[in-house]
């Protein structure tokens, strides 16, 4: 019996002492009803025991001692279970807590459509342009009163007033989406969307402009198919400006559909093909008889100074005679490009891009020439271009920078075949002053001097003052 009662008790500790202990059971709501039914049994083992221990002696007297350990027992456990419940407790809030972190956090960075990540972003933007040419009347509604075209400043003719113009069509909106398809593989797309060159409204009424593509592009891994920068563009070396590109006349400036793969820092891609042409008239003929894509490629190197990029294009110029009589030739355009960025100090920076080639003409400056001339016989000579600029960025303090830039564009033009009226040299410079109360939203003013010179020697010149307010999402 003894023995029994030994095992009994030594059966209720073993109990008390899991139930206790467990975190898992202590987080059960029936914990306090078990542990009560055993303290009874203990309670009650005692009073027994204590009752025979005046009639059996020393026997009696061990087994209400070993009952009242496991009373002790008991009560111990319930402190533990009663400390463990309220760390468990702890625990779940704070795992509600992070889990909430969690989704807000997701739900900044966008939205799950079934497998399907989507984000997105943009900028709202309002222009204030006011500006003068020395050489002839911009007219109201043209794109070259919402930024700087060189190919388009006037020349030869008298001299405009001051012209002002609000805009808000370099607005700006993309959609982003990542799919989970497993086997180790990442696809994704890009669509983008602004309002500039487009039609639309007008500057009595609605000042409304339809949207147009800018780029929309899917990727599979290291390939990209679809409208994007032209990989002979640096994007990343554009400085900042008020002005839609900026530091136009010097820089590379396309975006086109093509094929494109990446490893590292190595690209090659096959870009849309377009051969732009001036005829012996002067004027500008877009062929669009290529057959074969522009071949691009790049290399790009980045470090804790910044970036350094090496591009080279190769192109075959088209035109046929189906389309424009007796002009039926190919020829071999090509180009490089070096650009960077350099970091400067904690903060500042200096960019800059340098490019030389013949028959890059829709390459450089917005199309500031063309591609190649014609000759008598209907074939076609490629015309060199050489072009570059350099700006540097200076911050005053964290909510105030500056950025000055200078860029220049020189044409050889063979002029026996293309008059004197095309262009021969472009110049802009600019400096802005820039104020961001907080770190999404940008103010800031800018003047810029721009001027054209054409092959006879006639020039005209642009200055322009611009303000701009700037919420990027």
């Amino acid at each position: 019996m003894a023995y029994a009662r030994n095992n009994l008790l030594k059966g209720i500790l073993l109990s008390a002492t899991i139930l206790g202990a467990s975190p898992a059971w202590a987080q059960n709501s029936d914990v306090d009803a078990r542990l009560d039914r055993l303290e009874a049994l203990v309670n009650g083992l005692i009073e027994r025991l204590d009752a025979k221990e005046a009639n059996q002696g020393a026997t009696a007297s061990g087994d209400a001692e070993v009952a009242r350990e496991a009373q002790r027992t008991l009560q111990a456990s319930r402190r533990l279970a009663e400390r463990t419940a309220r760390v468990e407790q702890k625990v779940a809030e704070q795992a509600a807590v992070t889990q909430k972190i969690t989704e807000q956090t997701d739900a900044a960075d966008g939205f799950n459509v079934g497998k399907t990540r989507v984000t997105y972003g943009g900028y709202v933007k309002l222009d204030v342009i006011t500006e003068r040419t020395s050489g002839g009347q911009v007219p109201s509604g043209s794109i070259a009163r919402d930024f700087l075209i060189p190919g388009a400043i006037p020349v030869g003719g008298e001299a405009s007033g001051f012209d002002t113009d609000f805009s808000a069509r370099q607005t700006r909106f993309f959609l982003k989406t990542e799919t989970d398809v497993g086997d180790d593989h990442k696809i994704g797309s890009h669509i983008e969307l602004d309002f500039m060159v487009t039609s639309g409204g007008d500057e009595r009424i609605s000042n409304s402009f339809a949207p147009r593509v800018r780029q929309a592009y899917i990727t599979f891994d290291n390939w990209l198919f679809g409208q994007t920068w032209s990989t002979f563009q640096d994007v990343a070396a554009l400085p900042e400006a008020m002005d839609f590109i900026g530091p136009t006349p010097g820089t590379v400036f396309d975006r086109q559909p093509m094929i494109r793969y990446t490893k590292g820092g190595f690209q090659i891609a096959l870009e849309q093909p377009e051969t732009t042409i001036t005829t012996p008239a002067g004027a500008r003929i877009v062929a669009g008889d290529d057959s074969l894509p522009d071949i691009v490629v790049r290399y790009n190197h980045q470090g804790d100074f910044g970036h350094l990029t090496a591009a080279a294009i190769g192109r075959i110029l088209r035109v046929n005679e189906d389309d424009f009589g007796l002009i039926d030739d190919s020829s071999f355009g090509y180009g490089i490009s070096l650009s960077g960025k350099l970091n400067v100090g904690e903060r500042d920076d200096f960019k800059f891009m340098a490019t030389a080639g013949e028959g890059l003409g829709r390459y450089i400056g917005l199309n500031i020439v063309n591609d190649a001339a014609v000759r008598a016989d209907g074939s076609l000579t490629p015309i060199a271009t050489y072009s570059g600029f350099a700006a540097y960025r200076h911050f005053w303090s964290e909510k105030w920078r500056s950025t000055i830039s200078g860029s220049y564009f020189k044409a050889d033009n063979p002029v026996l075949l293309t008059t004197g009226l095309v262009t021969d040299q472009s110049w802009n410079i600019f400096g802005n002053l820039v104020y961001s109360p907080v770190a999404p939203l940008d103010i800031g003013i800018e003047y810029m001097f721009a001027k054209r010179q054409i092959e006879d020697g006639t020039s005209g010149n642009l200055q322009k003052v611009q303000m701009s307010a700037k919420y990027k999402f």
